[in-house]
């Protein structure tokens, strides 16, 4: 992996929480109840709250380690890392076959709840749910094959959406609820209190989800905090979720007709409350939990292969990127093809305790490497959060998760040995030839964001770049700026050196070049076997150094891996602290999702700064015109105008256009000199002095088109966006839209910082909408 590339940090807290609290209101709630109940009867409530207590002591373990090392891999990477690779393949295994046991009860549950719709046939040995579910997974591999953008960005909706059925399912059941349904709450028949732990690692398998995050942890904002508060947050809230869905389930009827209604029993109980639309809600809910936790399963799949790979515990071929998707098909391939195995010859009850027992092996080794990690005190391990009460977080930890598996029965007992076992062969004979025989050893290979260049108050312009022909022009635009402003802050124009007898520094440009990456892989991957694309962002942006070369300004080059450009240069521009980001802009996109298009939209919406939107015809910028009218950022328009005139010399133009009095109208009142008043208003809060710029004011009926004829004598103009806060609406029906659309001229689209275009209220509504 080049040193010098770095990995987007795109996801936020809210979209740590959705990947984990997703990944886990899946087939677990709406598909084990009836199996968890044949196990305890209605303590099968109690057993699920036991299962996440017992997750939640690796909870905490894994968000240490996570913002120790914010890793692709999550769990594996910890103990291969800590205790070397033979655990590292006994884990390694464990969570992958782990993910695929799960993906496949994940998918025969899908399968059960169509089948409730669906005239499903039998086909030789499988039942219909099990046809419907190879269907399904088919499809999700395909899907994650093929790299489909938005698998990852669809997860919060998911989320919102079965929180919604699930709070509509318990609160109306509370009001069927009967306390009696629960007596007695350990029946004699299926083993009393004994049968409480074995049903605890049955359900076990619908926790998975928080450990999943940390397969994201190399693309979260600031892991330290977001980290531990996504992973124990999503635990602490399903735990919760659940307890109360169980309970009401519970609560409606004998546990002996939960039983009765086997794989389906939620949304047949949803019916007895609700009827035929509470059936069909529930069924909803039951394809939509199914089918997000199948997906997120195969993604974060393909992940661990990577780690396994990069670590050689496994051939490194599984880890292929697809020359044209860009995904590693071969180990989402591999994967399905397991899934598939799985469904074709296992049961419900079988595959979530396969999937249960081996991620409690997992998890138990996990507890072993933070103490590990702790006790040798190796000088990497840095933690940003660190456990509770240690040792006896990570000591308990270990302990309960072994003790789930020796809870179950004998199979699940001798089959988890089984698979050690197969592990430490597979170390043997493999691993061992091929992989570090060390612990604890070997850096990070991402390495850390280069920090923002020193230089406090240096006016810093942040300007993304990805095509060699234009990106000069860009710099070109930004530099003048730049230049403009330091020159207005620091009295006198720095020297390289930084410091002048002003006082100022130098004004710095960053330029950005951001290399997309789909969901399916992983962010490390994409870097270590994409190098001829990286070598291409390299020259691009030693050509965008080069082109910098004699603009009087201090200049850096960032190199981005990420799954949203848009974000990741959003993200740059929040850690850099810029004053503005320049882009350049091919125009309108006809997409009605997107205005200016998915890079763009997110860095015009949130930038805590001055954006800059350039559509360049011409690389003269010549005579220049601003539109001095009454929005808020026609200001920020005429300041820019004045800076990008000064590389040809030039002195710019600001222009109003005033309507043709009516005829009832003041006869005093002359529109000519508002116009003046506001080109004069415009240019004192712009900065601007009277000979830094000409005024321009027409008198037209029709002011749209006075301006769109006014800018054609001009070569390039600048115009503040819309009012509008809603990047939707922004333009729409404006004369800004209008000039960019039709005008032949270089356009600048320029919208200024947060306060100057959005109130308290407009900023926590678009926040809640995220």
């Amino acid at each position: 992996m080049s040193s010098d590339t770095e990995l987007a940090k795109e996801l936020g807290l809210f979209s740590a929480l959705a990947i984990g609290a997703g990944t886990m209101i899946g087939a677990g709630i709406f598909v084990l109840p009836a199996t968890a109940a044949a196990e305890v009867g209605p303590a099968a409530a109690l057993a699920f709250v036991v299962a996440g207590f017992v997750a939640l002591f690796t909870a905490l373990s894994i968000s240490e380690l996570g913002t120790a090392f914010p890793k692709a891999g999550g769990g594996y990477y910890y103990i291969n890392d800590a205790l070397g690779p033979l655990f590292g393949s006994i884990a390694g295994w464990g969570n992958w076959l782990g993910l695929a046991f799960a993906t496949a009860f994940y998918m025969i549950g899908f399968g059960s709840y169509a089948a409730i719709y669906l005239p499903l046939p039998s086909v030789f040995f499988l039942s219909g749910a099990q046809v419907a579910a190879l269907a399904a997974a088919l499809v999700f591999v395909a899907i994650n094959y093929y790299g489909a953008k938005e698998t990852g960005t669809v997860q919060v909706a998911i989320v919102a959406i079965l929180i919604g059925v699930l709070a509509v399912f318990t609160v109306v059941g509370l009001f069927h609820f009967d306390a009696s349904n629960l007596d007695p709450f350990f029946p004699a028949e299926t083993g009393g209190y004994s049968a409480l732990l074995p049903a605890a690692g049955l359900v076990f398998v619908t926790y998975l989800g928080f450990a999943e995050i940390n397969t994201v942890a190399e693309e979260m904002k600031n892991p330290g905090r977001n980290l531990p508060l996504a992973v124990i947050g999503s635990l602490l809230f399903v735990i919760v979720l659940y307890g109360l869905v169980m309970l009401v389930v519970m609560g409606i009827d004998g546990y002996e007709t939960v039983v009765e209604h086997d794989e389906q029993a939620v949304a047949r109980l949803a019916e007895v409350i609700l009827g035929g639309a509470g059936l069909a809600l529930l069924t909803f809910g039951g394809l939509l939990a199914t089918a997000s936790s199948a997906n997120a399963s195969i993604l974060a799949s393909s992940r661990i292969n990577f780690a396994m790979g990069r670590d050689r515990i496994i051939s490194d071929w599984i880890n292929e990127v697809h020359p044209k998707f860009a995904t590693p098909y071969r180990s989402i391939v591999l994967t399905g093809a397991l899934i598939l195995l799985f469904i074709l010859y296992g049961s419900v009850e079988t595959l979530a305790k396969a999937g249960s027992v081996l991620h409690l092996i997992v998890y138990g080794l996990l507890n072993l490497a933070l103490i590990v990690y702790r006790e040798t005190d190796v000088a990497r391990y840095d933690p940003d959060f660190t456990v509770p009460l240690y040792p006896v977080v990570p000591i308990l930890g270990s302990v309960l998760s072994f003790a789930l598996i020796f809870a179950m029965a004998p199979i699940e007992i001798v089959l988890s040995v089984l698979f050690v076992v197969f592990g430490a062969i597979w170390y043997a004979l493999y691993a061992r030839k091929h992989a570090e025989s060390t612990s604890l050893v070997g850096e990070a290979i991402a390495p850390d964001a280069p920090a923002a260049a020193d230089g406090a108050g240096a006016y810093r312009v942040v300007v993304p770049v990805a095509n060699p022909e234009t990106q000069g022009d860009l710099l070109r635009l930004a530099a003048a700026s730049a230049r403009a402003h330091a020159e207005v802050e620091g009295g006198e124009q720095a020297t390289d050196d930084g410091d002048d007898e002003g006082g100022s520094v130098l004004p710095e440009l960053v330029a950005v070049n951001v290399i997309e990456v789909p969901q399916q892989t992983s962010l490390e991957q994409k870097v270590h076997f994409e190098e001829e694309r990286i070598e291409r962002q390299r020259e691009l942006l030693e050509g965008a150094r080069e082109a910098a070369e004699g603009m009087d300004v201090a200049f850096r080059t960032r190199a981005m891996v990420g799954r949203n450009p848009g974000q990741a240069i959003l993200s740059v521009v929040e850690e850099e602290g810029a004053d503005q980001v320049v882009l350049g802009w091919r125009g309108f996109r006809q997409r009605r999702e997107h205005v200016f298009g998915s890079t763009i939209d997110p860095i015009l919406r949130d930038a805590p700064c001055d954006v800059t939107l350039v559509r360049l015809e011409d690389r003269a910028i010549g005579r220049l015109v601003a539109l001095a009218g009454p929005g808020p950022h026609a200001p920020v328009a005429a300041r820019r105008a004045a800076e990008f005139a000064s590389i040809d010399g030039t002195t710019p133009a600001l222009l109003n256009v005033q309507p043709e009095p009516t005829e009832d109208a003041d006869p005093e009142f002359d529109p000519t000199e508002r116009g003046l008043a506001t080109i004069e208003h415009v240019a004192e809060t712009a900065g601007l002095d009277p000979d830094e710029y000409e005024s321009e004011v027409l008198i037209a009926d029709d002011v749209e088109g006075a301006i769109l004829d006014a800018v054609d004598a001009y070569d390039t103009v600048c115009v503040g966006v819309s009012e509008t806060s809603a990047v939707r609406r922004i333009l729409f029906g404006s004369i800004a839209k209008r000039v960019s659309r039709e005008s032949d001229a270089n356009v600048a689209m320029i919208r200024g910082p947060y306060e100057s275009h959005r109130t308290i209220r407009e900023a926590i509504a678009e926040r809640l909408l995220r």
